[in-house]
């Protein structure tokens, strides 16, 4: 997937006159392409209109205009691109009480090594960013990547229709499982196919 580039980035009193307009359009994308697994994890698959997005945002709430800044803000956002056959997702671990998400976010550690990708009889185990990881708790918000075969990628769409395609946690201290279709699963077949394209 490409990146956003600045010259695709709006200034911030482009972006506050069209940000009314657009705001709930952004909104829509993100809810169709938002994950809940189990009560507490919730994932957000991105692509380059979700790092677009909010990399306006971060210029709006900053007050940004200065060129090299809006610059480190996209080279922090295309990170979150998935690559070809890929999947990547921010994770979000979301509890009201915060006592009660003090204690999961402990009880938590190692969840890199038990979140995975289900396609048909294949799992796929996530990879997180190192710097992300601690030896006494999680972070509350993740990064996670999928890396997915060249024909699991190609018939990834079929395989979700037939309900084949789930996100799985198996962390002791949290199960929970989610199938991956409807919306969510179409714009995902149209990420792997985008990348499928431009790598031909």
């Amino acid at each position: 997937m490409k990146p956003v580039t600045i010259d695709q980035v709006l200034g911030l009193q482009q972006w506050e006159r069209v940000r009314p307009l657009l705001r709930p359009l952004f909104i829509h994308e993100k809810e169709r392409r938002r994950l809940p697994v189990g009560d507490h994890l919730t994932l957000l698959f991105e692509n380059a209109q979700s790092v677009w997005y909010q990399v306006q945002e971060m210029i709006r709430s900053e007050r940004m205009t200065d060129a090299p800044a809006i610059q480190h803000e996209l080279d922090t956002y295309n990170e979150l691109l998935p690559g070809a056959d890929e999947l990547s997702a921010t994770l979000f671990i979301e509890y009201a009480d915060n006592v009660e998400r003090d204690a999961a976010l402990r009880a938590l550690v190692g969840l890199e090594r038990h979140v995975w990708v289900r396609i048909a009889d294949r799992r796929i185990l996530g990879t997180f960013e190192e710097a992300q990881i601690g030896s006494d708790q999680v972070s509350s918000v993740q990064f996670v990547r999928f890396a997915l075969e060249r024909g699991e990628s190609e018939r990834f769409a079929q395989l979700a229709a037939a309900g084949e395609v789930a996100l799985e946690v198996d962390h002791p201290a949290l199960t929970a499982s989610a199938q991956i279709g409807g919306l969510l699963a179409r714009s995902l077949a149209d990420d792997l196919r985008e990348a499928f394209v431009s790598r031909e």
